[in-house]
């Protein structure tokens, strides 16, 4: 039994097609990155899977559901950007309240354990910071004990040692069988934690497959070397060339024959330091997600 199972997807808000014909499939246990620039649809599509918009077209089941089904059954949970948290309770009282609405809820204190919050159940949610206020957002997603959990820019706000923890925690659940789908706008996030990703740009999947088959779709190579006063006209000209940037006594040079630049800066010019390397997350998301993109139809599709 599929985890998520969108098939045709689509919806409308007036004349605006937010989500376009959206077929995705997760299985149980994978970590999905769901990427994509502002205005995309990721949110929208987030918001159908968990039954708070009705797609005009399409349908959504988790794990062989209805979301409203799967959220009665607590089979489904979310940690999103804002909202929820009552200012005026205590972390520990704002868990305690919310599993009072579940049947079968986990112990307050191991959901907070998990999210690395219990040392601080005293203090008024008013008082915590961004991040720890994520970190309580998680805490109360796992309540339920979800079979799928599905964060939204759920790092938002924490700092780089939250943010690492955080996803020590969310890989030490995912080993366990859960299934987690995630948006970011942080793609080391992505690149590190993902089993698989997800690439869509104006309401469409338009690349899906591992971090190193995404990346493998935005060809070329980066040259960097150390090099004063270069002549970028003259860089730009050689073969396979895509783009020259200059930053500091370093030059960055996007392209397609990385033999031919490396041989033209040893021999032609006086750069050391020459550095050759494959382009990474960020440069394939640009590539696949731009509204020019010549590789939107391009992208590998499971």
């Amino acid at each position: 039994m599929l985890a998520i199972d969108l098939q045709k997807l689509t919806k409308r808000y007036g004349a605006v097609t937010a989500v376009n014909d959206l077929t995705l499939q997760v299985t149980p246990g994978e970590i999905v990155a769901f990427l994509g620039p502002n205005g995309a649809g990721k949110t929208t599509t987030i918001d159908m899977m968990l039954g708070l918009a009705k797609p005009n077209a399409g349908t959504v089941q988790i794990y062989g559901k209805t979301p409203a089904e799967s959220i009665a059954r607590g089979e489904i949970a979310a940690v999103m950007q804002t909202g929820g948290l009552l200012k005026d309770f205590t972390v520990a009282e704002t868990v305690e309240y919310t599993a009072s609405l579940y049947p079968h809820a986990r112990p307050a204190h191991e959901v907070l354990d998990r999210a690395g919050i219990r040392g601080i159940g005293h203090r008024l949610v008013g008082k915590c910071s961004g991040g720890e206020q994520q970190r309580l957002r998680f805490a109360m997603a796992l309540l339920s004990d979800p079979r799928l959990l599905i964060l939204d820019e759920p790092t938002t706000g924490m700092d780089v040692e939250g943010r690492r923890e955080f996803w020590q925690a969310i890989r030490q659940d995912a080993t366990r069988g859960r299934t987690i789908l995630f948006a970011t706008h942080y793609l080391d996030e992505a690149d590190a934690y993902a089993d698989r990703i997800v690439l869509i740009r104006e309401g469409a999947i338009v690349a899906d497959g591992t971090t190193a088959e995404i990346k493998n779709l935005a060809s070329g190579r980066r040259v960097r070397a150390t090099l004063e006063a270069p002549d970028l006209s003259a860089l730009g000209g050689l073969d396979g060339v895509i783009a020259v940037e200059q930053r500091g006594d370093s030059v960055l040079i996007n392209c397609s024959n990385s033999d031919v630049v490396a041989r033209y800066l040893l021999t032609c010019t006086t750069a050391r330091d020459v550095e050759i390397s494959s382009q990474n997350l960020e440069a394939a998301f640009v590539a696949l997600t731009s509204k020019d993109s010549a590789l939107s139809t391009a992208g590998h599709s499971r």
